[in-house]
């Protein structure tokens, strides 16, 4: 028999398309499904951005471009993400890519030897520590712990988990799945220990730009930051582009040069006429984004009220991403479950309601005796976030 690459077994990958199976699963037998399982957004990308990329075909820019993208969009990047986080950027330090997530592992693949050791949050999104392991790095998880506000890096941990061996830090403020947003203090804490220990960061910034009050930043822009940080920037969010694939790293020169180059090995450019799309997403009107904006707030609100009118039910209102992470655990131990698996399964065949639970976002660490889901409320009308949590009250409160 011909054997496989052993690396093999240590990659992991997104379970929460998992959950999607069984939720569709449930549906084709007829039942209603609450679809808050993935993070995907039932909003179509805005028409002026949707002709630029007809136009840029019918131009016949179907063919090769250079592998760090075409010169007109990261040129818009390095304008748009500077002027956003008070950085001057320039094209070169732009590599444009199938969207966000190629940065992680091309951003592990440039700073990462085998048997190294990267932090990275847990919870947090499963491609950091599938990508981390893959490649042969050791990752070691830093926790959150909860606050009024919603959640908190444990810092003390993050400063007791860094070795002479640790090379890099993974840091998503703003976070997914627990929509977690860092303080000005937190944010000086990681700059300050990267600087200490000579780490690299990968800041990944997916959602920025969703928020509903207040101002985003970036670690990158704190002082000594720029020269170490690799931003990790995607349309998928701000524009609903989830399908076009299309992302960038923002990082220093000499890395930038390294992330092309693996461009050019592993995929040799990103879609052509994608990238014409990109620049009018970038360059167009913005009016699309403040109306979607202004959807998933009224999504946010209703969710976060429904959640915290269930009994043995609570969670935080973010001011960014479209997640939310309640804590279950009184709830569910008023139904007799222990397992949050079960509790998700049960709620999908009683209700309808499909959500993640915690532990489709990284290993349980020791310590942890709280239980939360995750809702996503980014592909679901508000009358159906309505509808679906209504159900879910229901079962829970007449349990």
């Amino acid at each position: 028999m011909q054997q496989l690459a052993h690396r093999l077994e240590r990659l992991g990958t997104e379970t929460a398309f998992s959950v999607a199976q069984a939720a569709a699963a449930w549906k084709a037998k007829g039942n209603p499904v609450f679809p808050f399982h993935l993070g995907d957004i039932n909003i179509p990308t805005a028409p002026h951005i949707v002709e630029a990329m007809n136009r840029a075909i019918a131009d016949g820019h179907t063919g090769y471009c250079p592998g760090p993208g075409i010169p007109q969009l990261r040129e818009a990047l390095a304008e748009d993400i500077g002027a956003r986080r008070g950085i001057q950027f320039s094209p070169d330090n732009v590599v444009v890519m199938t969207g966000g997530k190629p940065v992680i592992t091309k951003f592990l693949q440039a700073v990462m030897n085998p048997g190294q050791e990267v932090l990275y949050p847990n919870p947090g999104f499963p491609i950091y520590e599938s990508q981390i392991e893959y490649l042969g790095g050791t990752a070691v998880p830093y926790r959150y712990v909860p606050t009024s506000q919603g959640f908190a890096i444990d810092l003390d941990q993050v400063r007791a988990s860094i070795t002479p061996n640790t090379v890099a830090i993974i840091y998503n403020d703003l976070q997914n799945p627990i929509s977690a947003e860092s303080t000005s203090a937190e944010r000086e804490a990681i700059a300050q220990l990267a600087q200490e220990h000579d780490l690299w960061v990968l800041s990944d910034e997916a959602y920025f730009e969703t928020r509903y009050e207040g101002v985003s930043s970036s670690i990158a822009s704190l002082p000594g930051m720029a020269e170490r940080t690799v931003i990790l920037y995607t349309f998928s969010k701000k524009f609903a582009m989830t399908g076009s694939r299309l992302g960038c790293a923002v990082a220093p020169i000499q890395v930038a040069k390294i992330l092309s180059t693996l461009n050019t090995n592993d995929e040799s450019c990103t879609t052509h006429y994608v990238q014409w799309a990109g620049i009018e997403a970038l360059r167009g009107t913005q009016e699309p984004v403040r109306e979607m904006l202004d959807i998933l707030r009224g999504r946010r609100d209703a969710a976060c009220e429904l959640v915290n009118d269930i009994s043995g039910v609570h969670v935080a209102v973010p001011q960014s991403t479209f997640y939310l992470f309640p804590d279950v655990t009184d709830a569910m131990q008023r139904m007799g479950y222990t397992a949050v698996g079960d509790f998700a399964s049960a709620a999908l065949y009683e209700t309808g309601v499909s959500f993640c639970t915690r532990e489709h976002f990284g290993r349980r660490q020791p310590g942890e005796e709280r239980q939360y889901i995750r809702l996503a409320y980014s592909g679901i009308d508000v009358a159906d976030i309505r509808d679906g949590l209504g159900r879910l009250r229901k079962w829970i409160e007449t349990a």
